[in-house]
């Protein structure tokens, strides 16, 4: 509010065709401004949540019968049944069970399980494929030198 004062006063000393010319200038500057912070906003904020959301909801759908879950309540169980909007999951030693709803579902450890797997063994290939390149290249120096050992004598 400060800033509009000293904008009319601004505007009362000079001529009134600067004038006009200034203040589009200031509110097109505050527009562009505006259109920023909510281009911020939306990259660091609001797009990484609703991927979060589709990744959640991914997971979900994709949950199968023999699956362990663990419920956003912290109950964590097998799935015996799975119907279009429901779980019917088995709990504790004694196997109780129960019905959840698809929406409560916190995590598929199962699936994390599997995921971490696929990501070792990934990381085992890329070692061993590192190590074969590494062996060849030893093996190619050693025949350079013997062949330069030879042209030498």
């Amino acid at each position: 509010m400060y800033f509009y004062a000293l904008m009319g006063m601004g505007s009362a000393a000079g001529s009134s065709g600067g004038a006009a010319g200034q203040g589009s200038q200031g509110s097109f500057g505050m527009i562009i401004m505006l259109v920023a912070m909510f281009a911020i906003m939306y990259f660091l904020m609001i797009r990484p949540q609703k991927k979060k959301q589709k990744e959640e909801q991914a997971m979900r759908d994709n949950i199968e019968v023999g699956d362990e879950i663990t419920t956003i309540g912290g109950i964590v169980g097998r799935v015996v049944t799975v119907k279009e909007d429901s779980l019917i999951i088995e709990t504790g030693a004694d196997r109780n069970k129960m019905k959840i709803t698809r929406w409560a579902v916190g995590s598929n450890n199962t699936a994390n399980e599997k995921l971490e797997a696929e990501r070792q063994a990934a990381k085992e290939a890329a070692e061993a494929e590192k190590q074969a390149k590494m062996e060849e290249s030893k093996q190619k120096s050693e025949a350079r030198r013997k062949k330069s050992k030879k042209r030498d004598d």
